[in-house]
């Protein structure tokens, strides 16, 4: 099954419809309303449940108000190179038009919730992310977001400029910020796992960012867990008739107590080939992002979630009993080794592996003295075909510690991943629900090793520029995999390892049996 992003170019049918007919229950605001007989569970089946005060605010033009058009325009700039050999950089525009809608007023600012492809382009085009009318390989390198009256409106003096505040790709949610109040949704935060198939939905948006419009439709589906392209939550999926530019568009349900809408999702794309199947990020997992303006690490449930304190001890078990110690980092080897001191040695090897055997970037993960983390980063090299070039993390610059750290983040991960893979692929399959899960953490282990071209490269810029060069003279790999002296985690004055070759051996150097004293990338 594939699902296609809206918001774009592409054009689908478009059939706008009015709330049905009132009904003759009488019931005041944020009281309790006497179920309907299409009510048999949390939300309706039916508009006719809807309370007589709630179709009439509807009525009104604030009853749809809280939803705007949205302009989001790119600017790319793409190098290429003449006959002659001469570089040329040519710009492209991209524009698209979406939905955002607000949902807070503080301090006189309003906070404005949509999709994140919406609110957000790629830095860089590639095969995954994708800009129409412009080559793979372009940057983006400037970018502007702003409320407009429909994807006609060419005057910018009465424009809406919008700021990102914060983005969950996993989600597909944007959280956006206008300098100024704006109507917000006046209906309360539901349960989207409360929805039952057969529940009625109303869909506010700007279809093909033409107008304002609402769309109406059914629940077929309560339950669709997303992981196509860079997302990774639940779904539900909604029979209503949708466009491009209805993405980040509010998703109501009626309430079975109040009698009033309820804010269930945020619709987002639809499954390509299908008539009206269109997918809503449930509102469940967006609470805490609109409350708290921070994204979170979402819990996958396919061990490829940020690693933890708990994580560190079952990779060291199976580092030193049971595995080769190889897993991947996007394109390229990487391998981590258990130290006895309890520190894991990352490595991340050249591209010409095995061929040629030297590592890029050697990273040394401490034990962390805070309970809940995975480890802390220690010494780190980096390398090449003369050697490796040792460094203190105090001695890199913020950015270079920041880049770092994500590489570091991504071994963790990737190992711990790896790791978790081989472990259940070892036992036996002999149950549906055993097969699914190791199926769905392969199938989210590659997807992740597919989306880290750019720490790929960012790995090997960062080798090419701190590796030794000239006359500088390269360090051993050895050091990294030797306990240093002295070492908190042993007494004072005790060699942790002692060397095979005691002509070799030194404080800075030494190694367990095990291992050869070699120098990175070109032997003893």
């Amino acid at each position: 099954m594939h699902r296609r992003v809206q918001g774009f170019e592409s054009i689908a049918l478009l059939i706008t419809t009015c709330l049905w007919a009132a009904s003759s229950w009488a019931a005041e605001p944020g009281t309790s309303f006497r179920a309907a007989p299409y009510c048999s569970g949390d939300y309706a089946d039916d508009f006719t449940a809807l309370a007589p005060y709630v179709q009439e605010f509807e009525r009104q033009p604030q009853g749809h108000s809280s939803s705007y058009c949205i302009r989001n325009t790119a600017t790319y700039e793409c190098l290429s190179y003449s006959s002659e050999g001469n570089l040329r950089r040519v710009r492209r525009k991209a524009v698209l038009h979406g939905t955002a809608f607000g949902y807070r007023v503080q301090g006189g600012e309003t906070l404005l919730l949509t999709n994140q492809h919406v609110a957000e382009w790629p830095a860089v085009t590639d095969e995954e992310h994708t800009v129409e009318d412009v080559p793979i390989g372009c940057k983006r390198v400037a970018d502007s977001i702003k409320i407009v009256d429909n994807e006609a409106d060419s005057y910018e003096r009465d424009d809406i400029p919008l700021t990102r505040v914060v983005t969950d790709v996993q989600l597909d949610v944007a959280v956006l910020k206008a300098r100024v109040p704006l109507q917000i949704l006046p209906w309360k935060i539901g349960r989207s796992a409360a929805l039952r198939e057969h529940n009625v939905v109303d869909i506010r948006g700007f279809p093909l960012g033409a107008f304002r419009a609402a769309n109406i439709g059914k629940v077929v589906s309560a339950y669709d867990h997303d992981e196509d392209r860079d997302w990774d939550h639940d779904d539900f999926v909604v029979d209503a008739l949708l466009s491009p530019g209805n993405s980040g568009s509010p998703v109501l349900a009626v309430s079975c107590k109040t009698g009033e809408y309820e804010l269930v999702g945020i619709y987002h794309a639809n499954y390509t080939g299908g008539a009206a199947l269109n997918v809503v990020v449930g509102i469940d997992q967006v609470r805490d992002l609109m409350t708290t303006l921070r994204r979170v690490p979402h819990s996958r449930g396919d061990g490829l979630g940020a690693p933890v304190a708990k994580d560190r001890m079952p990779l060291m078990k199976d580092l030193r009993v049971l595995y080769e110690p190889f897993f991947p980092l996007g394109a390229l080897a990487a391998q981590v080794r258990a130290r006895q001191d309890g520190a894991l040695v990352f490595e991340v090897l050249s591209r010409e592996f095995p061929l040629k055997a030297y590592p890029l970037i050697v990273l040394e993960d401490l034990p962390s003295p805070r309970p809940d983390a995975f480890g802390e980063l220690g010494r780190l090299w980096f390398g090449g075909p003369q050697g490796l070039k040792a460094y203190a993390r105090s001695d890199l610059e913020s950015d270079v510690q920041a880049q770092v750290q994500r590489v570091l983040d991504a071994l963790r991960r990737n190992a711990v991943s790896t790791f978790a893979y081989r472990s259940a692929t070892r036992g036996a399959l002999n149950s549906r629900e055993k097969y699914e899960s190791v199926t769905r953490l392969e199938r989210s282990l590659r997807k992740s090793t597919l989306n880290q071209r750019e720490l790929v490269q960012l790995t090997i810029e960062l080798a090419d520029r701190l590796s030794p060069h000239g006359a500088e003279v390269p360090v051993f790999l050895s050091d990294a995999l030797a306990v240093p002296i002295p070492n908190p985690a042993f007494p004072s004055g005790v060699v942790a390892v002692e060397s095979t070759n005691s002509a070799r051996t030194s404080p800075s150097s030494s190694v367990s049996p095990s291992q050869e004293h070699v120098q990175a990338g070109n032997g003893p």
